[in-house]
């Protein structure tokens, strides 16, 4: 039998990413394959364990392993012997707080918590690290991921190898307590950062400023906003015209959103801001047009609506997907919501909440945005109810493949099982016939949703056993999938 090429394991084993003990087993049928099973299982440094990095300890080189004994940092490794793989040159995602904080647990568990002071066990965890860093830096040939969230200790980046290591680096999560320093020595490697990922706690790192100001190719800016420093508008008027994707968390009223206005190249605009008042300045966005947007997102508050209304109708002809407050208790303008049929014609995920009194507003979105594919609606309250959002969705949509029902805190039940029943029987004679995914998003606070019913459930088991049902799910409102 003729033996698999690397290349053909690589594209196989890639499947099995997330089944580790898949993985593992593979490890053991011959070289090739366990070699190209290390390098699945060790690229991503969030998934090691304690053995992993015993694992590592035991791959320093000797001058490391004299700088632990020096300093009396015994740490058990799995075998005596040179180990058969360089273990951590497969490492492409690398988080530093994370890997420090393992070693120290480790260290803590070799000696015994009680038996060091938390000042040593600190000096012990900090010196093991930089000797774990200093072996990464020499070993990957290209980083691609790195998380430097919340931590400074470990200056890295001058460590011998770190200029091949994070040359191409592509993703950056890290924060504004971090050193000035960090920042401009990695500006002087990296300036092709695909990902920018910034939580900003306190004071701006001016070395924070010029890493972006270099960034070529720039797509995606991820920014957590929980202090306005003075020069926050400094690194905005920075963010460089690639990007293709924004998304800004938190904030206040000093933000400007004028930034945005030259960000052309836009695909993705996420504004998650929880305060309404911080919108004030959307009125400069509102006849802006950005032609390639795609996706609009709100998680929390809107801003005006005929504020967007007016954004709408600029930028609605090449929408794909919007999100009005999804993490909030449902939104609802009639005005707005009619816009976005009137506007929005190739939409295909929408979310949106409508009054009960408003029905004929979701019939109108259905039957003019022919290509929606998903909808998730609020249900109870004030909004519509679950038997009205169903029947009007699965009678007047084309296209629908997804109905998400996103259940109001004080939801009450509005459907029984005959009439459940009677709406898929119309949905299964619908030509061509087509099978649905339905969800629902509830709480165990909220004890009258569809699925509280037993012989609701019987009757949406029947429609997943004759096909027209192809995927049934209850989750709660932290599940992030649907938010």
């Amino acid at each position: 039998m003729p033996q698999l090429t690397v290349d053909c394991l690589d594209e196989i084993f890639e499947h099995l990413a997330d089944d580790e003990f898949t993985l593992r087993s593979c490890i053991l049928v011959n070289r090739l394959w366990c070699k190209v099973s290390i390098r699945i299982l060790w690229r991503n440094a969030w998934n090691y364990n304690f053995s992993d990095f015993r694992t590592l300890i035991a791959c320093l080189p000797s001058e490391s392993k004299k700088i632990l004994s020096n300093n009396r940092i015994m740490i058990s490794t799995p075998t005596l012997e040179i180990p058969t793989f360089d273990y951590a040159s497969f490492c492409n995602i690398l988080p530093v707080k994370r890997t420090y904080k393992m070693l120290e647990l480790l260290i803590g568990k070799q000696i015994g918590n009680h038996s060091i002071s938390p000042q040593n066990l600190f000096i012990k965890a900090h010196i093991t690290t930089q000797e774990v860093f200093k072996m990464f830096m020499n070993q990957i040939t290209s980083l691609k991921i790195l998380d430097y969230l919340h931590y400074q200790e470990i200056g890295f980046t001058s460590y011998p190898g770190a200029r091949n290591c994070l040359k191409y680096l592509s993703e950056l999560y890290c924060s504004s307590d971090t050193s000035s320093d960090f920042f401009y020595q990695l500006s002087q490697i990296c300036n092709n950062i695909s990902l920018l990922d910034i939580t900003i706690v306190d004071r701006l790192p001016h070395g924070l400023i010029n890493l972006i100001s270099v960034q070529q190719s720039l797509k995606c800016l991820n920014l957590s906003i929980y202090y306005v420093p003075t020069d926050l508008s400094l690194l905005l008027t920075r963010v460089p015209n690639t990007l293709t994707k924004l998304r800004l968390y938190g904030g206040s009223d000093g933000i400007s959103l004028s930034f945005i206005i030259r960000l052309t190249n836009l695909q993705e605009l996420q504004l998650s801001y929880e305060v309404k008042e911080w919108f004030k300045d959307f009125e400069i966005l509102q006849y802006t047009v950005f032609p390639k947007l795609q996706v609009l997102k709100f998680k929390f508050e809107l801003p005006n609506w005929e504020l967007l209304v007016n954004f709408l109708e600029h930028n609605g002809k090449n929408l794909e997907e919007i999100y009005f407050c999804d993490y909030s208790m449902g939104y609802n303008n009639n005005s707005l919501n009619l816009s976005i049929a009137r506007y929005c014609p190739i939409l295909k995920n929408l979310s949106t909440g409508i009054e009960s009194n408003e029905l004929e507003t979701l019939k109108i979105i259905v039957e003019s945005c022919h290509n929606l594919k998903s909808i998730k609606v609020w249900c109870g309250g004030p909004f519509i109810n679950e038997k009205d959002a169903l029947e009007v969705i699965l009678e007047y949509s084309k296209n629908i493949d997804e109905i998400i029902l996103y259940y109001h805190y004080d939801a009450q039940i509005e459907i029984f099982p005959e009439e459940l029943d009677s709406i898929f029987i119309n949905w299964s004679n619908h030509i061509p016939q087509k099978s649905i995914s339905l969800i629902l998003i509830t709480d165990t606070c909220i004890v009258s949703s569809l699925d509280k019913n037993y012989k609701n459930l019987k009757i949406i088991e029947k429609y997943i056993d004759l096909g027209i049902i192809k995927k049934f799910e209850i989750t709660d409102y932290e599940d992030l999938d649907y938010i």
